[in-house]
């Protein structure tokens, strides 16, 4: 896709960078963004670049800085909600939309709501990604930091600049080259001034008053384990919007733009034009990894349905983070079984190891196995003989164990990881036998 021309909206004295892309659709989509952006850097992140031009294949996105981040002026305070609403106003005046869906991405939303309430007849629909009412709790607000937390990171901010640690997190799970890009990306978006500003103004704010009176259609978005946007309070964000529907993603990071993009991109064309994209089937070599929990029929009579199932939340929990850490995507997560896809083997066999130690703590033992082979994808299903030999290899493992295929071994030379023989076996409902080797370290 050309990347669009930058151009400028005036709000009151300020002017609003904005881009605008997928002209030859019926459909606008304004994008009010979160914490920070880069109209013109963000192009140079692969995965924000698929996403904008996968939208702009069914809308004329509308995409703007706020003020006081990336193109926009930099004015020396932040605004109150209202004024912030005004830019938005200013960039469809420019833009030429006289009405338009409106998606509001982290406390982009709120500033997305106030203006759904107040300008209704501007906004075809309201779509929100990562949303809280607010970002502090209180009394009868029980999500997120305390508001003396929340204002120590922004001091923090102040003081020291943007750390990897406030842009990535602990365990991020990026190459050192996408945390080099993206950190000077994030950095060239703001001053270390602006960011603390904007935090200081998400400490305070509150949309819980507005959500009433918010009359258009809306879909709120979450990911079941996002460390920003807590998904309980995105769900009670939903259910005080008349009429708004809630869709939960797996996942534990804040990020739209990830491995399931497709089924991201599937709902949010739904909502918007109506029809749900005819889904396509891809075949792609990748790692299938299965886990279970040893002995689970025992354990789960052990410990009743309540116990159980809380056992079952937290060991999918922990897998999860090891998987989004490791850089697989989670495809399945029935029973007492994980189903991840990872593009290296690797990074699958030491998922499965991670998942293993995770999981000692909670009492279980977890049995694993994986393999290499082509799949198909056809939305966010992954099926294909790949699958079931993966499957068959996990059965066969012992507690505690990671089994492989010898694809698996092959493919990983050179990685540290070390393997005992575990001879030629038969898998189940597959043809031929097959060798399979035992992990036996890193």
């Amino acid at each position: 896709m050309k990347r669009p021309e930058t151009k400028y909206a005036r709000s009151g004295d300020v002017m609003i960078a904005y881009q605008v892309t997928g002209e030859q659709n019926p459909v606008d989509l304004v994008l009010a963004p979160g914490t920070m952006s880069h109209l013109e850097l963000y192009w140079q992140i692969p995965e924000l670049a698929a996403y904008y031009e996968r939208l702009s294949s069914f809308v004329r996105l509308i995409r703007f800085d706020k003020r006081g981040t990336g193109l926009s002026d930099r004015p020396t305070r932040i605004p109150p909600l209202e004024e912030r609403a005004d830019d938005i106003r200013a960039v469809m005046d420019a833009a030429g939309s006289e009405r338009a869906f409106l998606f509001g991405y982290s406390e982009g939303g709120n500033i997305a709501c106030s203006f759904a309430a107040t300008h209704p007849e501007r906004v075809l629909g309201l779509l929100l990604w990562g949303v809280n009412a607010r970002w502090t709790r209180t009394e009868d607000y029980p999500w997120g930091m305390s508001r003396e937390e929340w204002l120590a990171v922004a001091d923090d901010l102040a003081e020291h600049g943007m750390t990897d640690r406030y842009l990535f997190g602990f365990e991020h799970g990026l190459s050192a080259e996408e945390v080099e890009l993206k950190g000077r990306i994030w950095r060239a978006a703001a001053s270390p001034s602006a960011y603390a500003a904007n935090e200081r103004w998400c400490a305070d704010v509150d949309t819980r008053a507005i959500l009433p009176s918010i009359r258009v259609p809306t879909l709120v978005m979450n990911r079941t384990g996002d460390p920003s946007a807590d998904v309980e309070a995105a769900r009670d964000l939903a259910a005080h919007i008349p009429g708004a529907r809630f869709r939960e993603f797996p996942g534990e990071t804040h990020n739209m733009a990830t491995l399931d993009m497709d089924d991201v991109i599937a709902e949010i064309q739904e909502f918007v034009t109506g029809e749900r994209p005819a889904p396509s089937v891809d075949r792609v070599l990748a790692t299938v990894l299965f886990t279970d929990i040893v002995d689970s029929t025992r354990l789960a009579a052990e410990l009743g349905d309540a116990r159980w199932k809380q056992l079952l939340a937290a060991q999918q929990t922990r897998a999860r983070a090891e998987i989004e850490r490791h850089r697989g995507r989670l495809v399945d997560t029935a029973g007492d079984g994980i189903f991840a896809t990872f593009d290296g083997p690797a990074r699958a066999v030491r998922c499965a190891l991670a998942i293993g130690d995770a999981v000692k703590p909670l009492g279980v033992a977890i049995r694993a196995g994986a393999h290499v082979g082509e799949v198909e994808l056809t939305g966010d299903q992954v099926s294909g003989i790949a699958v079931h030999v993966g499957a068959r290899i996990a059965a066969l493992a012992g507690s505690g164990e990671v089994w492989v295929s010898s694809t698996v071994k092959d493919l990983t030379l050179g990685s540290g990881l070390v393997f005992e023989d575990a001879g030629e076996r038969e898998l189940k409902g597959v043809p031929e036998r097959w060798r399979l080797y035992r992990v036996a370290g890193s």
